[in-house]
């Protein structure tokens, strides 16, 4: 594996940079690049290999992409991966609609990390999964779905970088 100083991050989404950079801190110079990236069917690990696969041929280099998946328990998972087409489509009252006739309103906020050394390299995931609840929004709304997911007693608009960061990642 290549001894890194410096990563490049896809993403054209400021926030998430921001907690990448916020994450990392000094340990690496974390850059970032929006490309184009084909949204795949799958699992969230099929997605995310497939996403840091694609991002490292078209960079041509070593490349960290990140993926972010909201599973409601009551739906067996969905909207999962494709949270951000469900939200762009029904916004966070949608979502929150969507769980109406449930008594369950448990889910499961996962991000997936995945990490290539270049083109022709196997992407090696990593997971962070925190099990909260789907609640009626609260704090800011810039930031995708964070208003609705809560965790002990905040949503995740509601907290700061540091809160948000959960110390459950695993390899995958």
């Amino acid at each position: 594996m290549t001894t890194l100083k410096n990563l490049n991050f896809i993403t054209g989404n400021k926030n998430k940079l921001a907690e990448v950079r916020a994450i990392l801190g000094d340990v690496i110079e974390v850059n970032n690049q929006g490309i184009d990236v084909p949204e795949i069917q799958g699992t969230i690990e099929e997605i995310a290999r497939e996403k840091c696969r694609h991002a490292a041929e078209v960079i041509g280099g070593p490349v960290l992409t990140e993926d972010t998946a909201l599973e409601f328990h009551a739906l067996k998972g969905l909207p999962g991966p494709y949270i951000k087409s469900f939200l762009d489509a029904l916004g966070h009252e949608g979502l929150n609609k969507m769980l109406d006739s449930f008594d369950d309103k448990s889910a499961e906020a996962v991000c997936t990390f995945a990490f290539s050394d270049g083109p022709g390299a196997e992407p090696i995931l990593f997971q962070g999964r925190t099990k909260g609840a789907i609640v009626g929004p609260r704090g800011p709304s810039n930031f995708g779905w964070d208003p609705i997911f809560e965790y002990q007693g905040k949503t995740y608009a509601e907290m700061d970088k540091a809160e948000k960061v959960e110390p459950n990642i695993s390899q995958v």
